[in-house]
């Protein structure tokens, strides 16, 4: 592992880019479309905006997108795919993760986060700090589990759902596709796609 690239220069990108560090990677540079009135995040340079790394990406042995937009993320990742950059996984040295679980590509997993057997995750996802997913949890594209989240066995999350810091969810349990939940809600029924539930227990507050 030598040069990394991440998409996406805000706060998400600076936490995958100290991850990068910490499991090897040794040279990592930015890219993100507010370039070039940012051309420098904390510790990293920023090179350039998207279509900039579009035409250098074969200079990098591997690519991700370090943005925290769920379906922004997912369109940049297919983007990149589709040009044929090398998108990486990024698993923190601090997670636990079942050798029988599936990450799929441009997905990250954070300091303390669990992901327990016969989980699959989809393109492009996010465990966050200390979240955890439980046996045979379906996660599709573009999904964000906020950190101290917890979801039981046998949930499935839709693609691009976004489920809040410190949320919880039963066991057997379907997020629909677009979904919000709220910070600490707790979710004990069906969520339907593209709706927003919080509280305990969880109920609508909104159509996405």
């Amino acid at each position: 592992m030598s040069k990394l690239a991440i998409l996406g220069a805000s706060g998400h990108g600076k936490v995958l880019a100290d991850m990068a560090e910490l499991v090897g990677w040794r040279s990592i540079t930015f890219f993100d479309d507010a370039w070039p009135s940012l051309m420098l995040n904390s510790h990293w340079p920023v090179a350039g905006d998207t279509a900039a790394l579009l035409d250098k990406f074969a200079e990098f042995d591997g690519v991700l997108v370090g943005i925290g937009n769920n379906s922004i993320r997912l369109e940049k990742q297919a983007q990149l795919a589709g040009s044929g950059a090398q998108l990486i996984t990024l698993v923190h040295p601090a997670a636990v993760v079942s050798r029988y679980a599936h990450i799929g590509s441009g997905s990250v997993v954070m300091a303390g986060a669990v992901i327990n057997v016969d989980v699959r995750l989809g393109e492009a996802c996010i465990i966050n700090t200390n979240a955890s997913v439980d046996h045979d949890c379906v996660l599709e594209a573009g999904v964000h589990i906020s950190p101290n989240a917890a979801l039981a066995g046998g949930v499935r999350v839709g693609r691009v759902a976004w489920l809040g810091v410190g949320a919880c969810v039963r066991q057997l349990m379907d997020i629909g596709a677009g979904a919000v939940v709220g910070a600490g809600a707790v979710v004990v029924k069906p969520v339907p796609p593209a709706v927003c539930v919080a509280g305990n227990p969880a109920r609508l507050l909104c159509q996405n």
